[in-house]
């Protein structure tokens, strides 16, 4: 006979003991240990029976429907393994109150003897005394309703839930007391809830710091105390374990592999508020004496060592490059299709306390390299299967490269149509015939994927600017509504993974609405598609200029950092109230005018961050031929890139000074029109200048140039602990000339500060004060340029 117990709690076996010994003792049933001869194994065998023993509240059926194990198919240990968790699932049982056995037949078949030991009482009232707050969800949380079996240990874990959603809300001496369902014959479950107080936190204090900054301290807490004494500071004491995690990790990585943290409450004469001390006992730095690698079997030691680069023997111990050097080797085994794991071992070297030998072990290096098999999806009720598989870029029969199941998971999150409080999982499935052949589970829920957002933005160029947009992340063009019912539940033109968007943008200078519709994966190819028609409207010192297009843009994805693109604009532009004594270069433009432009791109991104990039580089460079009104060509070159040096940063890595270089090189044919002819000046362009300020001028008319270089070196340091907020300093030179020649080369330098406020948005707030030190003819001055946005989402 062979057992399978619910393992994660202790049941009372004394009287299945004493019958399975009658029954052994009589010839009845035989234990099938994995010791055992084949024969005495149960897995494989026909199963002829399941019989539930010991049940008198629920019928041996309702038992047979909860398991997956049925009559007339194998047994198998992991089916009932399932069936064990799907019947404590139903709160029917006394925790630990099933056991199934088996029993052989004649026949060669055996009969699945499942043991139950039931709940008796039903719960007949639920109250919840003292609750002021929060009574609906109270009940939500303990998970038990009127009728149910009465299960004393699920009632004290609905206390702990209770008890810990009342200090997460900051309610640190709250208590809850279950008075009633504490035992199996109660009918009625009752809780005694004293609240308390929302508890602030005043402040924050470290003690024992003596090799980091406590600056750099409070930015690795998740505790953060209140704001001139209203706002935020709540106090959860369960962050103060997050905490903790957090500063011995912050600790390993400058060295201190010793580092005791011990957090401590410090009541205050105010019953509503508290201080956080965390007591540190830093102890030694270490240093590497060493590194190597074992349990290598599958590759030559030599192609692995170099991947292991970082921390070299001598230099101070850090967690942070130990991880990297072993998510390099775990990841050089997964691409080949080894699922391996790297376990760290320090080792401390007795004839020097400070300093440690650092061991890399490959765990389960084995075998031929995994393959894809099946891939599952489950979750998704509208979102189509294609969506899903078009991000995986795995295939049946491929070698299961395991990197790339990580960079699929995220590429779903990223998607912003499955719940980010449940995000996507991949599971690896091992089969228990240890076949190379890896099925793939891919498990999703889905959340709201449309949005309207208002907001807003100012800067020197455009003014005040509105922000109204209505966004569908998962929109499906084709997926037509067959009934009502598709709208109220949400499937009408949903569900294939396209994005469609509406934006309105008006505002005290110029003013654009349009709508964009794009699909990642036409035909389910790499190549994306994105169809946008818009309307412009801008007033200028020379005209007003209007433009009603459309744009299509056909792009694939080369690799992680290449990408090609054709796109195709088609455009009316409307240029009117020109000026009486504008020059003959602005006027011959004057009216509406039909374009036609055939642009083919190529970019390349290596930055590590797009908002505050420290290191990589943006190349993008791409040629339009435009035909119509006029027929002239546009070619532009754009590279930027970025330094940055560890020796200027802090001891843990952050506190980068960043230096940017970009250039960026324009040329458009001679018979170019005014309105398609390049400018400088402003935020984001030349800085010192208004916008549109420098160039080529006609009686004090900015008639643009044809040919552009515009270049910037900035230095960026940051001045609060956090990376928040930084001071600039930079240099813009360049110019933008009337024909291909450099004539009037402008240069301007001058300084500024980067505010990042999650508020705003993810740029962050731009102030530039510049002075040009070398100006053209007519160029226009202008000391402060100010960026800001405010956008807000529902």
């Amino acid at each position: 006979m062979t057992a399978c117990r619910d393992r994660r709690r202790t049941w009372p076996v004394a009287t299945l003991l004493v019958a399975a010994a009658l029954l052994t003792a009589a010839g009845v049933l035989t234990w099938s240990a994995r010791s055992s001869a084949a024969d005495d194994n149960p897995s494989g065998k026909i199963i002829a029976e399941i019989m539930p023993i010991g049940n008198r509240v629920r019928t041996a059926d309702q038992i047979r429907q909860v398991m997956h194990s049925r009559p007339g198919i194998p047994y198998e240990e992991a089916t009932v393994q399932e069936d064990v968790r799907r019947l404590n699932n139903t709160k029917w049982f006394v925790p630990g109150g099933i056991q199934i056995l088996t029993q052989k037949d004649p026949d060669g078949r055996i009969r699945v003897l499942v043991y139950v030991t039931e709940l008796t009482s039903t719960v007949q009232d639920i109250q919840f005394l003292g609750a002021q707050h929060g009574y609906g969800d109270l009940a939500k949380l303990v998970g038990v309703r009127k009728g149910e079996p009465m299960n004393p240990m699920a009632n004290e874990l609905g206390r702990v839930a209770i008890l810990r959603k009342y200090q997460e809300d900051g309610r640190y001496f709250s208590s809850v007391e279950l008075i009633e369902g504490n035992k199996p014959t109660d009918t009625r479950i009752v809780y005694q809830i004293v609240e308390g107080p929302k508890v602030k936190v005043t402040g924050i204090d470290f003690y024992g710091v003596d090799s980091a900054s406590v600056s750099r301290l409070r930015t690795q807490i998740v505790t953060k105390k209140q704001f001139a004494g209203f706002f935020g500071g709540q106090f959860n004491p369960i962050s103060m374990e997050v905490d903790r995690q957090k500063l011995i990790e912050y600790y390993e990585g400058l060295g201190f592999l010793d580092v005791q943290i011990t957090p401590e409450v410090v009541q205050t004469g105010d019953v509503g508020h508290v201080r956080v001390a965390y007591h540190i006992a830093e102890g030694r730095q270490y240093h590497v004496a060493g590194k190597e690698i074992q349990g290598v079997k599958s590759f030559p030691l030599d192609k692995l060592e170099p991947l292991a680069d970082e921390m070299k023997p001598g230099e101070r111990y850090n967690r942070y490059q130990s991880e990297a050097n072993k998510a390099r080797l775990k990841n050089y085994y997964g691409v080949r299709g080894h699922q391996v794991a790297i376990e760290e071992h320090r080792i401390a070297d007795p004839a020097n306390p400070n300093v440690v030998q650092v061991q890399y072990e490959v765990m389960n290096d084995r075998g031929a390299p995994d393959r894809v098999g099946r891939i599952i999806i489950d979750g998704n009720t509208v979102t189509r299967d294609r969506v899903i598989l078009n991000q995986l870029d795995l295939r049946p029969g491929q070698i299961l490269q395991y990197p790339a199941i990580e960079d699929a998971r995220m590429r779903l999150s990223r998607l912003g149509i499955f719940d980010p409080e449940d995000p996507p999982s991949i599971e690896v499935v091992q089969n228990e015939f240890d076949s190379p052949l890896k099925d793939i589970r891919v498990k999703v829920r889905e959340t709201r994927t449309g949005s309207f957002m208002l907001g807003g933005s100012f800067n020197t160029n455009q003014g005040i600017t509105g922000n109204i947009t209505v966004n569908e992340r998962n929109f499906d063009i084709l997926r037509f509504p067959t009934s009502l019912d598709d709208f109220r539940q949400g499937r009408a033109f949903r569900g294939g993974g396209q994005e469609f968007r509406i934006e309105a943008a008006p505002g005290t200078q110029f003013q654009r609405y349009s709508a964009t519709w794009r699909q990642p994966y036409l035909l389910d190819t790499p190549f994306g598609l994105t169809v946008s028609g818009y309307y412009f409207q801008r007033g200028y010192a020379e005209y007003n200029e209007e433009r009603v297009g459309g744009r299509f843009t056909l792009d694939r994805r080369l690799d992680p950092i290449w990408r090609a693109s054709l796109t195709t604009r088609v455009e009316n532009v409307n240029i009117n109230n020109i000026p009486l004594d504008a020059p003959a270069s602005i006027a011959d433009d004057y009216g509406q005018h039909f374009l036609l432009g055939l642009r083919p791109g190529i970019t390349r991104d290596t930055r590590d961050s797009y908002v505050y990039p420290t290191t990589g580089s943006v190349f993008d460079a791409g040629f339009e031929q435009v035909f119509g009104a006029y027929t002239f060509p546009v070619g532009t070159v754009e590279y930027t890139k970025f330094f940055s040096n560890k020796f200027l940063a802090r001891e843990d890595g952050s506190g980068k000074h960043v230096f940017g270089l970009r250039t960026q090189v324009s040329v458009a044919g001679s018979n170019a029109p005014v309105y398609e002819r390049f400018y400088g000046g402003g935020i984001r362009s030349f800085r010192g200048f208004t916008f549109r300020g420098m160039g080529p001028f006609e009686n004090g008319y900015a008639t643009g140039g044809t040919f552009a270089w515009l270049n910037t070196a900035e230095y960026q340091i940051p001045i609060l602990a956090n990376d928040k907020f930084h001071f600039v300093t930079f240099v813009d030179h360049g110019t933008v000339e009337q024909n291909f020649s450099i004539k009037n080369y402008r240069v301007a330098v001058g300084a500024g500060f980067r505010l990042n406020i999650p508020a705003l948005g993810p740029l962050p707030l731009a102030l530039d004060f510049a002075v040009p030190l070398n100006k053209g003819p007519g160029d226009h001055k202008q000391l402060i340029n100010i960026s800001v946005g405010v956008f807000g989402s529902q």
